[in-house]
C-alpha cells in the first residue's frame, strides 16, 4: 500500500502541497492533464527551486490572467467541479474540500454562505490548489494519507480584512471543525500566516492525523513564497509503502474509523437505501445488528465502516438520510489482506478475479459476484457452477 504523510514544518497551503508533490516525483505534465480535466482557463502553472532556510524546495507557480482573477462563489466552484471530466474520486474530495471552507468562512464571519465574500478564496487558484493536490495523491497512486499536527505561529497576517491574527478565523475555525491536533510553543515555530485556510480544509479532509509506519522511497519539499530567517517555510510530503505490509497477520490498518448509530423508527426499505448511500460514497462497509432498546423495542445499530478520509462525508449522509439525532464515532485497526485483481478467461468469457495474498502468497481466490450473476442470467447456467469453473480457472491461472 502506497502511503503518503505530510509534515507541515512551517506551516501549508495549497500551492505548498503542490510544489511538494511535484519535488516527490509527480511530474508537471501529468499534472497539467489532470487539470485539464476541469474545462476551464485562466491559469498556467510552472515550477521552479528554491531554497528555504537550509531546505532545497519546489515552489508551485500558479500565475493567473484577466478570466482566471475574475472571483468565482462557491456555487461556481461547485458547479465547475460537477461538470468537469475529473475522476470521481477526485470530484468527492474536492466538492468535500469546498463545502469545509464555504462552512468555516461563514461561521468565521456570522453570515450564510451566500453572503459570504470570499475575497483571495474566489479566483481560479484556489480551484487549482485544491483539485490540483487530490489529483496530484490520486496520480502518485497514493492509497493512504496522514499528516502531521498543524502549527500554530505567531504574530499578525494581513489579507482583505484588514490586520488580523496569524492564524485566520477560518482556519481556526476548521481546526475546530474537523477536531484536528494544533502545535504551539517553543522556539522554533513559524510567525505571520503558516497555514491558510485552504491548506487547512485539504489536509483535514484528506488526511488522517493517527501514527502510521512506512518505509520511505521519496520525499519532496514544497516552498511557501516567504523566505524567513527563523524557520524554513517548507511542507514534507513522505512517500513509501507501509512498514507493516508483510507481517504474518496482514497489514495492520489504523486510519480506520468507525460510525454506530441506534434507529429505532425507519422501515427495512429505508435502512436498504441508506446503506446502498453510504457504500457508493465510500465506506468499506455497512451492516445492521438487531438490539433491543428502552421499552424493549425491536431497533437495530446501524455501523458504518470507513477510511478516515471519508469520515466527514459520510457522516453527514447519515445524519441526513437517516433519523439519527447523533452518531458515535471510534478508531478502529485492523489487519487487512493483500489483494490483486485479475482477469480469467474461462468457457464463459473473462471474469474478473480478487486474489487474497498472505506475505506475496495468493491463499484464495474470489470470483466477482456481478460477472458470475451477469453470466448466470445470460446462459441460463446456475449461479454456482459458473462460481465453481470460474474458481478453477483462477486457481489454474496462478499455478495452483
Amino acid at each position: 500500500m502506497q502511503i503518503a504523510y505530510i509534515d507541515m514544518i512551517g506551516g501549508v497551503s495549497g500551492d505548498m502541497l503542490l510544489g511538494a508533490l511535484l519535488d516527490s516525483g509527480l511530474e508537471l505534465e501529468h499534472l497539467q492533464q489532470a487539470l485539464a480535466g476541469l474545462r476551464v482557463g485562466g491559469f498556467s502553472l510552472s515550477k521552479s527551486q528554491v531554497t528555504r532556510g537550509g531546505v532545497r524546495a519546489t515552489l508551485a507557480h500558479v500565475d493567473l490572467d484577466d478570466s482566471g482573477n475574475r472571483g468565482r462563489d462557491w456555487d461556481e466552484f461547485e458547479s465547475t467541479i460537477k461538470d468537469s471530466d475529473l475522476p470521481d474520486d477526485v470530484k468527492r474530495q474536492s466538492l468535500e474540500v469546498f463545502d469545509l471552507l464555504a462552512k468555516a468562512e461563514s461561521a468565521a464571519h456570522g453570515v450564510s454562505k451566500a453572503e459570504t465574500h470570499l475575497h483571495e478564496l474566489g479566483t481560479v487558484d484556489t480551484l487549482v490548489d485544491v483539485v490540483g493536490v487530490i489529483a496530484g495523491f490520486n496520480l502518485l497512486g497514493i492509497e493512504r494519507i496522514h499528516a502531521s499536527s498543524f502549527p500554530l505561529s505567531t504574530g499578525t497576517s494581513r489579507s482583505s480584512h484588514g490586520v488580523m491574527g496569524a492564524t485566520a478565523a477560518a482556519t481556526a475555525e476548521i481546526y475546530r471543525m474537523k477536531n484536528a491536533p494544533v502545535r504551539a510553543g517553543g522556539s522554533f515555530g513559524p510567525s505571520g500566516e503558516a497555514v491558510t485556510p485552504t491548506g487547512a480544509a485539504l489536509v483535514s479532509t484528506i488526511a488522517s492525523f493517527s501514527t502510521v509506519d512506512l518505509n520511505v522511497a521519496t520525499t519532496g519539499y514544497g516552498a511557501g513564497n516567504r523566505n524567513p530567517e527563523n524557520h524554513p517555510n517548507v511542507v514534507g510530503v513522505w512517500i513509501g509503502e507501509s512498514a507493516t505490509t508483510n507481517g504474518p497477520a496482514g497489514e495492520l490498518d489504523r486510519s480506520t474509523v468507525l460510525l454506530e448509530t441506534n434507529i429505532d423508527d425507519m422501515t427495512g426499505e429505508v435502512l436498504g437505501y441508506v446503506q446502498e448511500r453510504l457504500l457508493s460514497a465510500g465506506a468499506l462497509d455497512v451492516w445492521t445488528t438487531p438490539i433491543l432498546m428502552k421499552k424493549n423495542r425491536p431497533s437495530v445499530t446501524l455501523s458504518v465502516l470507513t477510511k478516515a478520509v471519508n469520515e466527514a462525508g459520510l457522516a453527514r449522509l447519515l445524519m441526513i438520510e437517516s433519523s439519527t439525532l447523533g452518531i458515535r464515532r471510534r478508531p478502529v485497526e485492523r489487519y487487512v489482506a493483500g489483494r490483486e485483481f485479475i482477469k480469467v478467461t474461462t468457457e464463459y468469457g473473462a471474469v474478473s478475479v480478487k486474489i487474497k495474498r498472505m506475505e506475496g502468497t495468493a491463499v484464495g481466490v474470489h470470483p466477482e459476484y456481478e460477472d458470475c450473476r451477469e453470466i448466470a442470467i445470460r446462459t441460463g447456467t446456475p449461479l454456482r457452477e459458473i462460481i465453481d469453473a470460474v474458481t478453477v480457472a483462477a486457481n489454474k491461472h496462478l499455478g495452483s
